[in-house]
């Protein structure tokens, strides 16, 4: 029998979803149960709370609120014997740690180029060095080291059948189609502005669909909820906070078209097969916009690096986030309903 690997990505939403395709990669590699222990996998309580049912998998749940007391905790939850590797797939300082307390033969990390917080001294070995890829790429290469490659990527995220259904029934199936609007992400400097996202809405309204917006709980989202569904005309849907991590996947699976900026229900959009208008100007959508389709997204990136970092971004480091005070301001309505135009000229909606 094979030794079980561990997998350790605590963090983001959007981070653990890029998970998925290389638990599939791995599963594909090594089929059936008998010879196929489960793969472990550390990951924080929100990250469990989307994944959890996702089949042959162990799941092992830190709270970075637990400290070196739940790092202790987790040691002694896991199997005694020594992992035959570990995929350390997070460079942050905390994960670095978490993984000191992890038994593994092997430890394989990122390679120099992504290392930082003393993340070298956490591993003994490192994936390839490709510059320019997609961040999902980048976690799909950690199988390499394991002999094998990622060729195919696809995620068939754990949806149960009662999520569809609430899913279902939060608007008739009358053939509309729907605009969904996810406006936050956690980095607020990549958050657009809620008169531009009425803006955009109340177009897709014109042209005959429904508008839907979704979201967490926060202060934050309700807020910003409430300034678009104010300064629209036409009228929305809100479902911001009404929903599950486990039905957020079956809602957005519903959306035609999904408007957010870069963020966790970007990239879970996308795993459900939904086409993502992604909103571009901190963070370069060629590493971490929608994996499957970036036709719409507004990508003004190269504007953000020349006007902020005096500097085209093909002159920037791979992965340089531009989060500063008013970058989303150089993401225009123009540049969305562009966007919007696009899908429409080629779904015919």
């Amino acid at each position: 029998m094979r030794p079980p690997l561990c997998l350790l990505r605590l963090s983001a939403l959007g981070d653990v979803t890029h998970v998925v395709p290389l638990v599939r990669t791995l599963q594909r590699a090594w089929p059936g149960a008998e010879a196929t222990p489960p793969l472990h996998w550390i990951i924080d309580p929100a990250g469990f709370r989307l994944l959890e049912g996702l089949e042959g998998v162990v799941f092992h749940v830190y709270d970075k609120r637990s400290g070196l007391a739940g790092m202790r905790a987790l040691r002694a939850a896991l199997p005694a014997q020594p992992f035959a590797a570990l995929l350390q797939m997070q460079v942050a300082f905390r994960a670095n740690l978490l993984s000191a307390y992890i038994r593994a033969e092997r430890r394989i990390g990122y390679d120099r180029s992504r290392s930082k917080d003393l993340h070298g001294l956490f591993i003994n070995e490192r994936i390839p060095d490709r510059p320019g890829i997609h961040v999902l790429d980048a976690i799909g290469s950690f199988c390499e080291p394991l002999g094998l490659r990622q060729a195919e990527v696809t995620w068939d995220l754990p949806v149960p059948e009662a999520a569809r259904e609430w899913a279902r029934a939060q608007w008739p199936d009358d053939g509309t189609p729907v605009l969904m609007i996810s406006p936050c992400s956690s980095h607020v400097r990549r958050n657009w502005y809620p008169d531009r996202y009425a803006a955009l809405a109340d177009h897709a309204a014109s042209r005959g669909w429904r508008v839907v917006l979704c979201g967490g709980r926060s202060e934050l989202e309700r807020s910003t909820a409430d300034a678009i569904v104010a300064a629209m005309r036409a009228p929305a849907l809100d479902l911001v906070g009404k929903d599950t991590l486990k039905q957020l996947p079956a809602l957005l699976a519903r959306a035609d078209l999904l408007v957010t900026p870069d963020s966790g229900p970007m990239h879970i959009g996308n795993a459900m097969g939904t086409r993502v208008l992604g909103l571009h100007a901190a963070s370069n959508p060629a590493r971490s916009g929608p994996y499957s389709d970036r036709r719409y997204c507004v990508d003004r990136y190269d504007d953000a690096a020349r006007k902020y970092l005096g500097k085209p971004a093909s002159a920037l480091k791979w992965g340089t986030k531009i989060e500063h005070d008013g970058v989303m301001e150089l993401v225009t309505v123009d540049d969305a309903i562009d966007a919007f135009e696009r899908y429409r000229a080629d779904h015919r909606r």
